[in-house]
């Protein structure tokens, strides 16, 4: 059941990381992000 689990979060962080990498830089500022940040917090919001 772990790896199933395992599987679920990283395709969370993996959809997460695409849709803040569609936005452009002025929105991802605007919520206080950089492109260099997506894949962090993709990371924390998938656990």
């Amino acid at each position: 059941m772990k790896l199933i689990e395992s599987a679920r979060t990283w395709m969370r962080s993996r959809r997460t990381v695409n849709e803040l990498s569609n936005l452009s830089n002025d929105a991802l500022a605007d919520i206080g992000l950089t492109r260099f940040d997506i894949p962090t917090v993709a990371r924390r919001l998938a656990r």
